[in-house]
C-alpha cells in the first residue's frame, strides 16, 4: 500500500503501562520495538509515567504490541485493563533499609580510618555481607541486564550489573588468592555501597516521580461514583455508569455535582476551583451550567444531565492533561537520539580504561576498578527524566490554576511568544453587548427599525444579535418573519421582511454596497468615539440602496483585561488585538488596555492572514480568542489559547484551553511554559554536565566506585526534585523569577 493511501485510513490510540525500564535508553528500545510492529504509526514512550502511547491503524491491537515490548525486555499491560497493585505489608523502602543495614559494616573501617583507627574486618566476614547485596538485594539489575542482552542492547542495569559484578568478583577472587597469606585490600565496599546507593537514588526518583502526577490523582479524585437521580417522580442512588442525558440529578447541599448540566431549580453557590482554578465559589441558579466535580454549598439544586462518562469537562479535562503528559516534547528528541548510543560508548570508555590502567601501570585490580567507577557513574537515568518530569509538573500545576495545556509541544513553543494576539469581544470584553442606541433615518420610526432588526436576527447566535433580540423583547415589539435569511461573514446579515430585501451590518458592509452615512454620520462617529460597534440597517431595492437607521451597541471591558495586559507587557510580550469591529471602538478599548497595536474591521478569514503575516515577519504568536470565527486564526498561530468559555470549535484548534474567561491566565500560561522550559533546560545540563565531568574523573582514576555510585543516584534525584519545584508556582507571579 503506499503511504498516501496508508495516511489516509483511520488509526486508534492504545495506551500501555511498560515494567521494567530504568532510563532513557530503555525508552528508546521499547518505542523501536513498537515502531517495527507492521501498521504503527507512531509510539511515544514516558519513562516518568511508565506509559507507551501508540497510535496505529484499526487492525493493529494490544496483544501484538505487548508481544513485541515483552521481546524487548519489558512487561506490558494495557492501560484499561491494568489492576491497582496489591498493598504489601513492607514499606517500599525496605530494599534500601536491609542493604544498607549490610552495607554499613563494610563502610566502617573507611570511617574509622578518618579518625586514625584501623580496623578491618575479616575478608570472609565481607564476603558474607556483601553477597545478599550483590545477589539478593542487586537481582532485580542482573534481570533487566540480562533482559537487555538478549534484546542487543544495553540500560542502566546493565552498567550497575556489570561494575559491581567486577568489583566484587576482583574480591572473591583477591580473597581466596591471598587465603592465608595476609588481608589484602578488598572492594566489597565498592559493590555493595554502589548497589545500595542506586537503591536509595531509585525509591526517591520514585516517591518524586508518584508527586509529579499529584494533578492527574487530584482530578480522578473529583469523579463522584453515584448520583442521586429523580425519575419518574422517585430519587434513587445510581451508579454514575446508569446515569443518562436528560435525567434529572438532585445535587444536596456539600455534594460534588455528578454530571455536566444545567440547573432546573434551587439557588447555590459551587465551588469550581479544581476545575476552573477560580478560588471564589460561583453563584448558581435555574439556566446556569454546572461541571461535574464541583462542589455545591447551601443550596439543593436539581441539574438536567447534558453529558455523563467520558463526555464531560471533567473527562476531557483529566484526558487533556493525561495527554500532554503522555507526550513527547520536541526537545526529547534529541535526547532520545543520544541515549541511543550512549550505553554503548559507555561499555567502549570502560573497556579502554582497563586495558590503558592495565597497560600503563601493570596493576589489573585498580584498571578494573577505574574500569567500574566509569560503569556506574555513567547511568543515563537522568537523561530520561529531565524532560518528562518537567512537563509532568508544569501541566500539573497549571491544570490546578484553570489552565489545560493539550500537548507537549504547545508547552515547548508557547515559551519563546514575542507577540500576543486577541480577539475582542468575549475575550478582551465580557462578549455580552448591549444595544445602547438606535437612530432612524427620515422616514421611518425608531421602533419599526428595531423590529426589522431583531427580524434579520432572529435566526443568529451572534451576540450583537442576542442583544437586539432582548433588546425588542424588553419593548414588546414583535419581529416579523425573515425569509431567505444568510449570513455575510464579518460583514452582517441579510434577509427578506415583509417583502422588503434588507442587510444590517457593518461599516464596512455600508462601504461595499455604496450606502452614503448623510445624517447619520456624525452621530455614529460620536458613537463611535465612545467605543461603540455600529450596525447599519439597510433596504435594497433592485440597484437602489436605502439607509434605514443604526444600532449602537456597547460592550464592557473585562474588569481584569487591564491587568493581564499589564503582566504580558512586564514578560517583556507585544500585544495586538484584531477585531471585526470598527476603528473607533477598537481603539478606544485599547487605548483603555494599554494595547501596543490594533487591526480593526478584520474579517474572520484575515484573521489567520493577519497572524501569518506576524509570523513571517519573525514573531512567534500566540493567538487568543474564543469565538468559531477565531479558529482559523488558532490554528494559523504558533500556539492558540482558547476560552473555555466560548465554542468547543475555538478549543479542539487551540493548543491550550483556559478554564475560566480571565485573559490574565494568558500571561499565566506563558510563564508556566517558560519556567517549565527552564526546568527542562536545567535538568539535562545536569544530567551531561554529571557525565561529562564524571565520566574523565571515573577514567583516570581519580573517582572510586563508591562517590560514583553516589554522584549517579544523586543526578537522578537531583533533576526529578529541580521538575518538582514548578509545583511551587502560583498564578500572577509572572514577574517573580
Amino acid at each position: 500500500m503506499n503511504a498516501p493511501a496508508l495516511l489516509a485510513q483511520p488509526s486508534h490510540q492504545i495506551d500501555l503501562l511498560v515494567e521494567g525500564m530504568t532510563c532513557a535508553s530503555c525508552v528508546g528500545r521499547v518505542e523501536k520495538a513498537l515502531l517495527k510492529v507492521p501498521g504503527v504509526r507512531s509510539a511515544s514512550v514516558n519513562l516518568a509515567t511508565e506509559k507507551a502511547t501508540v497510535h496505529a491503524q484499526p487492525d493493529v491491537f494490544a496483544p501484538m504490541l505487548k508481544a513485541a515490548i515483552e521481546k524487548a525486555g519489558y512487561a506490558a499491560t494495557e492501560v484499561a485493563s491494568a489492576k491497582p497493585q496489591k498493598a504489601t505489608r513492607l514499606p517500599e523502602w525496605w530494599p534500601v533499609a536491609v542493604s544498607a543495614a549490610l552495607t554499613i559494616p563494610l563502610l566502617a573501617p573507611m570511617l574509622f580510618r578518618l579518625i586514625g583507627a584501623d580496623w578491618m574486618l575479616a575478608g570472609w566476614a565481607q564476603l558474607a555481607l556483601a553477597t545478599p547485596v550483590q545477589f539478593w538485594l542487586g537481582w532485580r539489575f542482573y534481570r533487566a541486564g540480562w533482559k537487555a542482552v538478549r534484546a542487543k542492547a544495553g540500560n542502566m542495569d546493565l552498567l550497575v550489573a556489570l561494575g559491581t559484578s567486577a568489583a566484587y568478583g576482583l574480591s572473591v577472587y583477591l580473597l581466596l588468592e591471598h587465603a592465608g597469606h595476609g588481608m589484602p585490600h578488598l572492594y566489597f565496599e565498592a559493590s555493595a555501597a554502589v548497589i545500595t546507593l542506586v537503591l536509595l537514588g531509585k525509591w526517591l526518583e520514585t516517591r518524586a516521580k508518584r508527586q509529579t502526577a499529584d494533578a492527574i490523582r487530584a482530578l480522578d479524585a473529583l469523579r463522584p461514583a453515584t448520583a442521586r437521580v429523580v425519575r419518574e417522580g422517585v430519587e434513587s442512588e445510581l451508579p454514575i455508569e446508569r446515569v443518562v442525558l436528560g435525567d434529572w440529578v438532585v445535587v444536596r447541599p456539600g455534594e460534588r455535582v455528578a454530571v455536566d448540566g444545567e440547573v432546573t431549580q434551587g439557588r447555590s453557590h459551587v465551588d469550581e476551583s479544581l476545575l476552573t482554578g477560580e478560588s471564589l465559589p460561583v453563584a448558581k441558579g435555574p439556566g446556569d451550567k454546572v461541571t461535574a466535580g464541583a462542589i455545591n454549598a447551601e443550596g439543593l439544586l436539581t441539574v438536567k444531565t447534558t453529558a455523563v462518562g467520558a463526555e464531560t469537562t471533567l473527562a476531557r479535562i483529566i484526558r487533556m492533561v493525561e495527554s500532554a503528559q503522555a507526550a513527547k516534547a520536541p526537545i526529547q528528541r534529541m535526547v532520545d537520539r543520544v541515549s541511543a548510543v550512549f550505553v554503548p560508548v559507555v561499555l567502549a570508555i570502560a573497556l579502554a580504561t582497563f586495558l590503558s590502567w592495565a597497560a600503563v601501570s601493570g596493576d589489573w585490580s585498580q584498571a578494573l576498578i577505574n574500569a567500574v567507577a566509569v560503569l556506574v557513574i555513567a547511568c543515563p537515568c537522568a537523561l530520561g527524566l529531565a524532560t518528562p518530569t518537567a512537563i509532568m509538573a508544569g501541566t500539573g500545576v497549571a491544570a490546578r490554576h484553570g489552565i489545560l495545556i493539550k500537548d507537549a509541544e504547545a508547552l515547548e513553543v508557547a515559551h519563546s511568544v514575542t507577540t500576543v494576539v486577541f480577539d475582542k469581544t468575549g475575550t478582551l470584553t465580557e462578549g455580552r453587548p448591549a444595544l445602547v442606541a438606535i437612530e432612524a433615518a427620515a422616514g421611518i420610526t425608531r421602533d419599526e427599525v428595531l423590529r426589522l432588526s431583531a427580524a434579520l436576527q432572529a435566526t443568529s447566535d451572534h451576540p450583537l444579535a442576542r442583544a437586539v433580540l432582548e433588546k425588542a423583547r424588553e419593548e414588546g415589539l414583535p419581529a416579523p418573519r425573515a425569509l431567505d435569511a444568510k449570513a455575510l461573514p464579518g460583514r452582517g446579515v441579510e434577509a427578506t421582511v415583509n417583502g422588503q430585501a434588507l442587510a444590517l451590518g457593518s461599516t464596512r458592509l455600508l462601504r461595499e454596497l455604496g450606502v452614503e452615512a448623510h445624517a447619520l454620520l456624525d452621530t455614529a462617529q460620536r458613537f463611535e468615539g465612545q467605543g461603540r460597534t455600529i450596525s447599519w440597517l439597510v433596504r435594497r431595492n433592485g440597484d437602489t440602496t436605502t439607509l434605514l437607521g443604526l444600532l449602537a451597541f456597547g460592550d464592557t471591558v473585562k474588569p481584569t483585561a487591564a491587568q493581564a495586559i499589564a503582566r504580558l507587557q512586564k514578560l517583556g510580550l507585544k500585544t495586538v488585538m484584531l477585531t471585526g469591529d470598527n476603528l473607533g471602538s477598537a481603539q478606544a478599548v485599547a487605548r483603555e488596555l494599554g494595547i501596543d497595536e490594533v487591526r480593526a474591521e478584520v474579517l474572520p478569514g484575515d484573521k489567520a492572514a493577519a497572524v501569518q503575516a506576524l509570523r513571517a515577519a519573525g514573531e512567534v504568536v500566540a493567538m487568543v480568542g474564543d469565538g468559531i470565527n477565531d479558529a482559523p486564526a488558532l490554528a494559523a498561530a504558533d500556539v492558540g489559547i482558547a476560552m473555555s468559555t466560548g465554542t468547543d470549535v475555538a478549543m479542539e484548534a487551540a493548543g491550550i484551553t483556559l478554564m475560566r474567561g480571565d485573559p490574565r491566565l494568558v500571561a499565566g500560561a506563558l510563564d508556566v511554559s517558560r519556567r517549565t522550559c527552564s526546568k527542562i533546560k536545567q535538568g539535562l545540563f545536569w544530567a551531561f554536565a554529571y557525565n561529562v565531568l564524571g565520566i574523565p574523573l571515573a577514567a583516570f582514576g581519580m573517582l572510586s566506585p563508591v562517590i560514583a555510585g553516589a554522584a549517579m543516584a544523586f543526578s537522578s534525584v537531583s533533576v526529578v526534585t529541580n521538575s518538582l519545584m514548578l509545583r511551587r508556582w502560583r498564578e500572577g507571579h509572572e514577574e517573580e523569577r
